[in-house]
């Protein structure tokens, strides 16, 4: 089983990168890059769906053969406004260049070619309150199931409070049998208000072949093959993640 924590392993340009190989599963990819103003990052979607998400600052976007203009709004996530995101079908070139410090998150997975390149958000993303007491929490749905934006992909952020708990009650998502459960593997991409706090995610199964308990700190990233997963934001900590699924 590879490892289910992944802290990036730089400060500036690409910090993480995580695909179907490196993860040992099927599906889900997802890559951040933290640039300063100015820097550019140019790829290709290849045999796979792409999302764009300006976590943070500005960058202008082109891809799909189209220039789409300076994206991004919401300088620290924190403020829980509605993200700016661009969906990239299979088989095209992207590239991003910084109009001001950005953190640029990639989500990606297997695309059959279904659907047009196209903005996702700010408008229709709306802070929507989900639980009750302590299980409390705000979702941006980005590409959900009740939206068609995209072949295989799933994406959406959370924002935790202090105190609460979130990806709870616990569920999994490890067995093909719709409507009862579908199988997804998952990314959490972690933030914490304030930078140097941490926050607690488990990934366990029932029968105990997965039971990992997981400390993360800004910036970490949680893969969840299979099991449960719920997340933890400890008084004093406000959790912030980006949630990939395939």
């Amino acid at each position: 089983m590879p490892d289910l924590l992944r802290r990036p392993f730089g400060t500036r340009g690409e910090v993480h990168r995580i695909t179907p190989q490196s993860a040992g599963w099927r599906y889900v990819g997802f890559a951040l890059h933290r640039l300063r103003a100015g820097d550019s990052v140019t790829d290709a979607t290849g045999g796979r769906e792409a999302i764009l998400v300006l976590v943070e600052g500005r960058a202008r976007i082109t891809a799909a053969g189209q220039d789409w203009g300076e994206m991004g709004e919401r300088m620290d996530v924190f403020e829980k406004t509605p993200p700016h995101c661009l969906y990239v079908p299979p088989g095209q070139d992207w590239q991003a260049v910084a109009a001001t410090d950005c953190t640029l998150a990639v989500c990606t997975a297997p695309g059959q070619g279904n659907h047009p390149a196209r903005r996702i958000g700010p408008d229709a993303i709306t802070l929507t309150r989900r639980g009750t007491g302590t299980n409390t929490r705000w979702i941006n749905n980005i590409a959900m199931e009740a939206e068609a934006w995209c072949d295989s992909l799933l994406v959406t952020e959370v924002f935790t409070p202090a105190g609460h708990w979130s990806s709870y009650p616990s569920h999994r998502h490890d067995e093909d049998d719709f409507p009862r459960i579908t199988y997804l593997e998952e990314t959490y991409y972690h933030r914490l208000n304030p930078a140097d706090g941490w926050a607690v995610q488990r990934v366990y199964t029932d029968d105990g072949a997965l039971d990992e308990t997981l400390a993360v700190r800004d910036g970490d990233v949680v893969l969840v093959p299979r099991g449960h997963h719920p997340c933890a934001a400890p008084h004093g900590f406000d959790l912030y993640y980006l949630n990939v699924m395939a």
